[in-house]
């Protein structure tokens, strides 16, 4: 009698064991995290909406702002990495600082060239959906939205001291149909100013 009562407990132990991933691998995959679409203003008042520029590679969201200076050290690696990946990626800026309003942002883009896409989050509706919480902020999704890459262009705000080219490394490894290896890094810069 006992002893069939301490198979019936063996038993139960290497179910339950086996049910839990000891090792901290999974064969079930991470969950992909997918974003609806959305419409905003650009500086000159045109409507776009994310769909729109789900005809490339894949879309490149950041978060950016006029007034910021971490994010000011990086306009010319953003207008870099916009020549250099625009061809295969829509780069989409954000603006979410209630104090930057659309003139600034349109004189700002232009005297740093930053010939892309600007849209202007008036609410921070966007940045709340993505959460966003600073800029530069980047966001990299696929065409069916569904999110690649969060976190950091790189990781120094002085380009001189730079090692990690997150950003860059992302976008090539998309295109030469790799696996990300890094999928999220901790993003710096100053805070969002919501409504």
């Amino acid at each position: 009698m006992h002893s069939s009562k301490n198979i019936v407990v063996i038993a139960l132990a290497v179910l339950l064991i086996g049910s839990f991933n000891l090792t901290g691998n999974s064969d079930k995959p991470a969950e992909i995290k997918k974003y609806d679409n959305f419409s905003l203003y650009d500086f000159n008042n045109t409507l776009h909406s994310l769909n729109e520029f789900s005809d490339k590679e894949g879309i490149v969201l950041m978060f950016i702002s006029t007034k910021c200076p971490v994010s000011n050290a990086y306009n010319s690696r953003m207008a870099s990495l916009h020549q250099k990946f625009g061809e295969k990626f829509s780069f989409v800026g954000i603006n979410s600082n209630k104090q930057e309003n659309v003139a600034e942002i349109k004189k700002h883009s232009e005297n740093n060239k930053l010939n892309f896409v600007i849209l202007k989050d008036s609410s921070n509706v966007i940045a709340d959906k993505f959460s966003a919480s600073v800029t530069p902020e980047i966001y990299v999704l696929n065409n069916n939205l569904e999110l690649l890459y969060q976190g950091r262009i790189d990781d120094s705000r002085k380009e001189d001291n730079v090692q990690e080219l997150d950003l860059s490394n992302v976008l090539g490894e998309i295109l030469e149909g790799k696996k990300i290896s890094i999928a999220k890094t901790k993003a710096f810069g100053c805070s969002i100013k919501r409504k």
